[in-house]
């Protein structure tokens, strides 16, 4: 094989950053990896893209590989004799299933770079040549899938079971109890599937609540606003408030002002492990928007009896 520069094989500059050249390789690995790809010669430009990006992820390997550069385009490419030593070669019944495919070579480290690129360009021992064949039969861990899933509040308290559309194929997952808004769930084996009889990856959803007309979710409390009247407010009451568990007694102190957060401790999202977070009721202090003759009577009444004077403070 003819020297081609791995950033090349990546698409990349030779300067490209660490964080570029992972980009590509992931890129091109999802579209080459021979579980999915339609392409004629997946397999083989897996195997290229997964050697180049080994290598160049690398500081050392880089850097090495680098130096070597200084042949003239087109000449068949030579490595020194220290590069196996210095990096090693694969072993023949490798297994590879519990390796995530997206970072198979990070985790691989320096062991395949030798055996990699000497048999890509033909300068490899016996004991590292026709590396790039036994690759093929490697068991690979198939690729973690991304997904979100959005939720109702009570889905989200009691737990739900839903089917997923995931990359052509559907996938049936259950969400436990007590997830919340912006949570990223681990779901293990239902991502993509494994490669020589490898394991499948993962799938990691990330919820999302939706709005609710009375609750809003802050982790695992909740905040409601509960409306109170003026007389409800001065004097105190007794009232009923919703929450997920059904209607409860709330007791509402007299000298209430509006805004104000009264907590009913475990009344809201429950936790994975036991227990479950709180209701805060916001109490929102209203009048009537219109008035029956009586209550005018009785408003006019209060004016003309009440000094209190809410802005006091003005007229200091």
């Amino acid at each position: 094989m003819k020297n081609t520069h791995y950033s090349a094989v990546l698409g990349v500059a030779r300067s490209a950053s660490d964080e570029d050249i992972k980009k590509a390789y992931r890129k091109l690995a999802r579209k080459y990896h021979p579980d999915v790809s339609k392409e004629a010669n997946a397999k083989e430009r897996f195997q290229e893209v997964s050697e180049a990006y080994e290598t160049l992820r690398d500081k050392e390997k880089r850097a090495a590989y680098d130096s070597l550069g200084s042949h003239r385009p087109g000449q068949d490419f030579r490595p020194p004799p220290d590069w196996y030593q210095r990096f090693g070669a694969a072993g023949e019944d490798e297994d590879l299933s519990g390796i995530d495919l997206s970072d198979l070579f990070e985790s691989l480290g320096a062991r395949f770079g030798g055996a990699a690129r000497g048999a890509a360009f033909g300068g490899a021992p016996d004991g590292a040549r026709g590396f790039a064949f036994r690759r093929g039969n490697m068991k690979l861990r198939g690729e973690d899938y991304e997904a979100s899933l959005a939720l109702d509040i009570e889905e989200a308290a009691q737990g739900v079971e839903r089917e997923l559309a995931l990359n052509g194929r559907n996938v049936r997952v259950r969400i436990p109890r007590g997830a919340t808004d912006g949570e990223r769930l681990r779901i293990p084996g239902k991502g993509g599937p494994g490669v020589n009889g490898g394991p499948a990856g993962d799938l990691y959803l990330s919820v999302r609540l939706r709005p609710h007309p009375l609750f809003k979710p802050e982790g695992h409390d909740l905040e409601l606003e509960v409306p109170i009247t003026p007389s409800e407010a001065a004097l105190g009451a007794q009232i009923e408030i919703p929450t997920l568990g059904g209607r409860v007694a709330m007791k509402v102190p007299a000298g209430s002002l509006s805004g104000q957060r009264l907590r009913l401790a475990g009344k809201g999202l429950p936790k994975p492990r036991g227990g479950a977070g709180d209701l805060y009721a916001r109490l929102n202090v209203v009048v009537p928007a219109t008035l029956t003759e009586k209550e005018r009577e009785l408003y006019e009444a209060l004016r003309s009896a009440s000094r209190f004077d809410p802005r006091a403070r003005f007229s200091r």
